[in-house]
């Protein structure tokens, strides 16, 4: 894996990106190999991944004060907070997360590494919690999407509020982007939801990769033709039509 010790010309590169998609609302990607991979919290926190540009301390601090959700700047955090014994550089970089970063339990997290000065020992107990605490809020989120699929089958909450809430919480909890494109083919092709709510998700397809959004549509074109469908499919065929290939998985 790699370990530069300083801030490179590569890693100031990444963080304007960074910085760039945080302002548009757009994915994080780890770029290399054949494909660009969108960047979760586990990747964050497993050192036997190699995260190429993203082992640079700028991109790290960059997502730690950034990132709007507290799971993946906790990893990306946790992910920084070895090095500070390495370098003192990165040491006080880290250490400018506390002062930083917009959620309390980054904070926290700093505040324990930098006093027991970058012990091993604390670092791995922090670790630790680190993977519980992006495991229970995964499953928090996930919580919410079911009540309020729940709510909106029973009529409890607005199709336009359901819409938006179902695509903030499942980038909020980090929702596997496989899981998200199962449940948005279910919602598209049940007999239950209304027309005018799966059009509604068709406004924020946007919000998905590329090359989620073409398996969506792809799958969504190849279901049986019913009529509760067949609106559904035509525009679906447009929006194909103003898609390029991707390259995100």
């Amino acid at each position: 894996m790699a370990k530069a010790l300083e801030i490179s010309q590569r890693g100031v590169e990444l963080a304007l990106e960074l910085r760039e998609r945080y302002q548009t609302h757009q994915p994080l990607l780890v770029h290399g190999g054949k494909t660009d991979k969108l960047l979760m919290p586990e990747h964050l926190l497993n050192r036997d991944i190699d995260l190429l540009d993203y082992e640079d301390p700028l991109p790290l601090a960059m997502v730690a004060t950034r990132d709007p959700d507290s799971p993946m700047s906790v990893a990306a955090a946790v992910r920084l907070s070895p090095r500070g014994r390495d370098s003192r550089l990165i040491g006080e970089v880290f250490e400018m997360l506390g002062g930083t970063s917009k959620h309390p339990v980054v904070k926290q997290m700093v505040e324990l590494i930098t006093e027991s000065d970058f012990d091993p020992l604390m670092i791995n107990k922090v670790q630790r919690n680190a993977e519980k605490f992006v495991a229970l809020s995964r499953q928090r989120y996930a919580d919410a999407l079911r009540k309020n699929l729940k709510a909106l089958l029973g009529g409890d909450i607005e199709p336009r509020r359901f819409v938006s809430e179902f695509f903030e919480l499942s980038e909020a909890g980090n929702l596997r982007v496989d899981i998200r494109k199962r449940l948005i083919l279910g919602l598209l092709m049940s007999d239950t939801i209304r027309p005018s709510i799966k059009f509604l998700f068709l406004e924020h397809l946007e919000r998905l990769p590329i090359t989620v959004r073409n398996e969506i549509i792809n799958e969504a074109l190849k279901a049986p033709n019913k009529p509760s469908l067949e609106a559904i499919k035509q525009e679906l065929a447009w929006i194909r039509l103003d898609l390029t290939p991707g390259i995100v998985h």
